[in-house]
């Protein structure tokens, strides 16, 4: 069955790629948690710490603890929001934005290998379904009585 549904297909794939990234970002000491942050992180004006969370779809907690491990390892640091004094805004240190653009030329190897080998007819309708699925979810008409019905 589990290769049948459309859950396990996101999830596996998913997984095989996080897995890639983090094999990839422990080359250089870091994670694939700490790479997405770099690359949500305003190089030149900064983030409110309040953004990146939803930014990235983490939690929270998860986010706090992560932001705290980059700021250890000298990548951020964090300032208070002159536009809001009970805001911080976080801020990529030198070495921040080094470990930015091995981050980027990590996505972009991905990126790039995946399109070699895959047509672009291909990819276009794998992203036209993946923006519908994400349009189904966004309307919340997953979970209806008719949509959990099973054949």
């Amino acid at each position: 069955m589990r290769e049948k549904t459309i859950d396990y297909a996101l999830r596996a794939t998913w997984m095989a790629v996080a897995k890639m990234y983090n094999e990839e970002a422990s080359k250089k000491g870091s994670t694939m948690a700490t790479g997405f942050a770099l690359l949500s992180i305003d190089p030149e004006n900064g983030t409110p710490s309040t953004s990146l969370g939803p930014k990235m779809g983490m939690e929270a907690t998860s986010l706090s603890r992560t932001l705290k491990t980059m700021e250890e390892k000298g990548l951020i640091f964090r300032k208070k929001n002159p536009q809001d004094g009970r805001g911080v805004l976080i801020y990529l240190t030198p070495f921040g934005v080094e470990m930015r653009d091995f981050s980027k030329e990590v996505v972009f190897a991905f990126d790039n290998a995946v399109k070699k080998h895959i047509p672009k007819e291909k990819l276009d309708v794998f992203l036209e379904v993946f923006q519908m699925i994400n349009d189904l979810i966004a309307s919340k008409k997953v979970y209806t009585k008719q949509e959990t019905i099973t054949p």
